[in-house]
């Protein structure tokens, strides 16, 4: 060893303990002088209070009488108890220790107005703290740290947090995201404690110091996100071998954390890092109100997670990231707009796939998908401004115009394809925010992001109007590789008639008479306008109920599907695929009997075997749509009607082979029970 050369491996310790000593240390310094090394136990608790920020914060429980007195007080008395009992503290500081303790959750409760239970895990969460034999005024300030900081809202059964968790495990392991969905462990019955004691719950106490050492350090709290991930990925081989019931399996996962050793923990953030680095930033931009104070969480996105069909990416990252150098989230764009749309004006650097031909031409779409993935690996190989492994799908942006793309998006999900996300807001947001950003201005490097199929460029303002490109033909239009490879596509469906593809009945004339073989003209039932009619499906539908979103599998009964069929009562029987609004479809059975009809779901992983997804009466059927382009995609619509009109209670999709006789057979016996009732 060269004297002088190599750095002693204590003299980063002293240099530590020296800035500490001095004062005035902040987390940049100290990261600086750490760089991720083991953090030695004498300067711990210093170097936590930095990172949470606390160094200096008077005591908050000065001002309090110190009344225990909480209804709940009995539990939080027996929980803290128990905490002290499992530390090694001589005899006559447990008392001490205990009302220290005691205290801080009462005065937490009290202030933030929160009702204590026991599964919350404070008692986990302040574990790894009681052992740093902190002041009480340096415990308070600690844990109201890490709760305001680290632990996100909600974070409880079904809560957005887990939604959102789900949403990262499909984007970098989809194979054992779907999996685990068919299993129908969701990430709040493994994970809640994990993210609710950022791990202290099954971790020892060293193990618990050391990811929160680095953890601490790191200040983002994101990043509890990605050692979860790569705890769910370090066990994919033995979850997808399991062949145990779902209760053994989840209590599996649920104690993986405590198979974890000190030495094991910088791995553990060596991956984490990796796959942080691998996912868009719109991950955290989206969702960065899950943490911090309320105030912040007032103006928290309503997006329902627990519906999203994968995870979202904003227009302005798409545009900034395949402008970067080197390292990094790069997007393939694939827009699926209908052809006339896209030749209109397109983000220069996307691949058309007409999302119309999944159903219209399965043989063509399958292929195009084939040149997709090609020109996706050719654009990598040319270090192409449009080339990316993680694959971004556009839509227009308009929920009823987008439901194709979301079969097709669900399609590549269901092949278990990484790396898949959705163009938040479509192309009217990649519009909007070009208009936003002046890209019109020559100082601005966006300009030639959009184009038309000529590869000219197109005008924002004329775009956004709906109108043509303005003729602005000057040259500087991206011809990327993935435009010159998609032009074959675009021009076989140039001449495809616009999509209709929403969900209402063609109503331009009022119709006031019943439904029947003979379709006579008759008196409405009972004095209301009737409610029951077939027709083609328009443009647009205002009153739309998806009633498969209101269902849990896990309270549904589960029933042998050939006994079903070869019920008595049971008239007809159709297999088909229920459509969900996200696109996703489901193997199914429609069963018809002479009053009701059922939908029976299949469970892919218990052949023979199905959900009663829905039972509905056939009286209440007040709607039967079609598409004329796709007449297999059929609409039922459920309600009643009353002296005010119809209400809509549900809605149910189905892609049914030889739908017409489906429908003929259904429509004859809903006459006959709207017969039975007039009479």
């Amino acid at each position: 060893m060269a004297e002088g050369v190599e750095v002693p491996p204590s003299s980063w310790e002293k240099d530590l303990a020296d800035a500490l000593e001095e004062g005035g240390c902040d987390l940049e310094t100290v990261r600086n002088i750490i760089q991720g090394r083991q953090l030695p136990a004498d300067v711990r608790a210093k170097v936590w209070k930095i990172a949470l920020n606390v160094v200096g914060k008077g005591d908050s429980l000065a001002s309090w009488d110190g009344s225990l007195d909480l209804p709940e007080q009995s539990i939080i008395h027996k929980d803290c108890q128990e905490l002290i009992d499992q530390l090694s503290v001589p005899e006559e500081e447990k008392s001490v220790l205990r009302l220290d303790i005691e205290s801080v959750i009462t005065f937490y409760c009290k202030s933030r107005n929160v009702t204590y239970s026991s599964c919350l895990g404070w008692i986990h969460l302040l574990k790894p703290l009681v052992h740093l034999r902190l002041p009480r005024s340096d415990l308070y300030n600690c844990f109201y740290a890490i709760m305001n900081k680290f632990i996100p809202r909600d974070c409880f059964m079904k809560g957005r947090p887990f939604h959102l968790f789900r949403l990262l495990l499909q984007y970098h392991e989809p194979e054992l995201c779907s999996f685990l969905d068919t299993k129908k462990m969701t990430p709040d019955s493994y994970a809640l404690n994990w993210l609710g004691s950022l791990f202290s719950y099954y971790c020892s106490t060293e193990v618990t110091q050391a990811i929160w050492d680095g953890y601490l350090q790191q200040a983002d709290p994101f990043f509890i996100y990605f050692l979860m991930l790569i705890i769910l990925v370090n066990a994919k081989d033995i979850i997808l071998a399991q062949e145990s019931d779902k209760e053994e399996m989840i209590k599996i996962l649920e104690t993986s954390p405590a198979n974890l050793d000190t030495e094991d923990i910088e791995d553990l953030f060596s991956l984490a890092q990796y796959y942080c680095s691998k996912t868009p930033a719109s991950f955290r931009k989206d969702n960065h109100s899950l943490f911090g104070s309320s105030l912040l969480g007032l103006k928290d996105d309503d997006t329902d997670l627990s519906q999203a069909l994968c995870l979202a990416v904003s227009v302005s990252e798409i545009l900034q990231a395949n402008q970067q150098q080197g390292e990094g989230v790069r997007f393939f764009v694939v827009d699926c707009r209908p052809a006339e749309q896209y030749n209109a004006g397109h983000l220069s650097t996307a691949f058309h796939l007409d999302s119309d031909l999944m159903l219209q031409n399965p043989s063509e779409f399958a292929q195009s998908v084939k040149s997709l993935l090609e020109a996706q690996k050719q654009s990598i190989e040319s270090g192409s401004i449009a080339g990316g492994e993680h694959l971004c799908f556009m839509g227009s942006g308009r929920e009823e115009e987008d439901m194709y793309m979301n079969m097709v998006l669900a399609h590549f999900l269901q092949k278990n394809k990484e790396y898949v996300s959705i163009a938040k807001g479509g192309f009217m947001a990649l519009q909007q925010h070009l208009a936003d950003i002046n890209v019109e201005g020559p100082e601005n490097g966006y300009g030639h992001w959009i184009a038309s199929t000529s590869g000219s460029r197109s005008s924002i303002n004329s775009s956004v109007d709906g109108d043509s490109p303005n003729g602005s033909s000057d040259g500087k239009g991206v011809k990327s590789l993935v435009n010159k490879m998609t032009v074959a596509l675009k021009t076989k469906s140039v001449n495809v008639k616009e999509k209709v593809i929403s969900f209402i009945e063609n109503t331009s004339t009022p119709v006031d008479r019943h439904v029947s073989s003979s379709d006579r003209v008759g008196k409405p039932y009972r004095g209301v306008k009737p409610v029951f009619s077939i027709g083609d499906e328009e443009e647009y539908d205002t009153d739309e109920i998806d009633s498969s979103s209101m269902s849990d599998d896990d309270r549904k009964e589960v029933v042998n599907i050939q006994t079903w069929i070869n019920k008595p009562d049971v008239k007809y029987n159709f297999p088909c695929n229920e459509v969900k609004e996200n696109g996703h479809m489901f193997p199914s059975h429609l069963l018809v009997t002479a009053t009701h009809m059922y939908c029976l779901r299949e469970i892919p992983s218990r052949k023979g075997l199905a959900y009663i997804q829905s039972r509905q009466a056939l009286s209440s059927v007040v709607k039967i749509t079609s598409k004329k382009k796709h007449p297999e995609l059929i609409t039922f619509k459920y309600g009643n009607s009353n002296t005010s009109g119809i209400e809509i209670l549900a809605v149910e999709r189905y892609l049914i082979p030889n739908a017409g006789d489906a429908t003929k057979a259904i429509k004859q016996q809903i006459m006959k029970v709207l017969d039975a009732l007039e009479s």
